[in-house]
């Protein structure tokens, strides 16, 4: 079976870069003119210090119409947290503004692994390091790459193998009545007899059926649970 996607295949190598002492005004002008929506931020041996997003140029942009505190409610505040809000949005540099909690990968880490930790994270890009040294960027527009791909060659598999295959999975998932449904296979028709609990159970059977190497198409003959049986779920 063909080796899935990794960053490795996905990545933008050449990537735009800055140091940190390169003023906030530098770093606008780059992203407008380059197109681009973030820049790492490297150190003198090329480490990566952090990344510098449009979500951070606003900020510091809208820091400017930033009030005083009143002396009440710096009562109730946090020093340490009022400090670094007034560095990122009064900073002068990119090292002043940047985002230093990066979310990196490794080159080898594959597409689904890289779409995992986006989806988690709520980030649209991802640094790939190795060796402490930047190697490329992955963005949520390199990712559609992986879901537009050719499919992988798939290996011939008879019914049995297949059969079990859809078992294994449906036992992973503590959603799939795997104890009142039955699943037969013939010429890679996937058939599931018995009974579903519901709909939903029936749309993930079958979206997990597909999902396995050599199956052609899908078939429910289930019927409904029956109340009795529900008692006992």
């Amino acid at each position: 079976m063909k080796t899935p996607l990794t960053a490795r295949d996905l990545m933008t190598p050449d990537v735009v870069t800055v140091p940190p002492e390169t003023p906030v005004i530098a770093v606008a002008r780059l992203l407008a003119e380059r197109g681009i929506s973030a820049v790492p931020v490297l150190g003198a041996k090329g480490e990566v210090l952090g990344v510098v997003t449009e979500a951070d140029l606003i900020r510091r942009l809208a820091g400017e119409e930033d009030k005083p505190m009143s002396w009440f409610a710096s009562l109730f505040s946090n020093p340490a947290e009022l400090a670094e809000r007034y560095a990122r949005t009064h900073g002068a540099t990119a090292a002043d503004i940047m985002t230093t909690s990066v979310v990196t990968v490794g080159e080898d880490d594959t597409a689904a692994h890289i779409a995992h930790v986006m989806e988690e994270r709520g980030i649209r890009r991802v640094l790939v390091v190795s060796e402490g040294r930047l190697r490329g960027i992955v963005s949520r527009a390199d990712l559609l790459r992986a879901l537009v791909a050719p499919p992988p060659a798939e290996e011939a598999m008879s019914d049995e193998r297949i059969r079990r295959a859809v078992l294994a999975a449906m036992q992973k998932e503590p959603w799939a009545d795997s104890f009142y449904t039955l699943v037969d296979v013939k010429d890679g028709i996937v058939t599931f007899h018995g009974f579903m609990r519901d709909a939903g159970v029936n749309r993930g059977l079958r979206v997990l059926a597909e999902g396995i190497p050599g199956v052609k198409g899908v078939k429910d003959e289930t019927q409904p649970m029956p109340m009795y049986l529900f008692a006992g779920t």
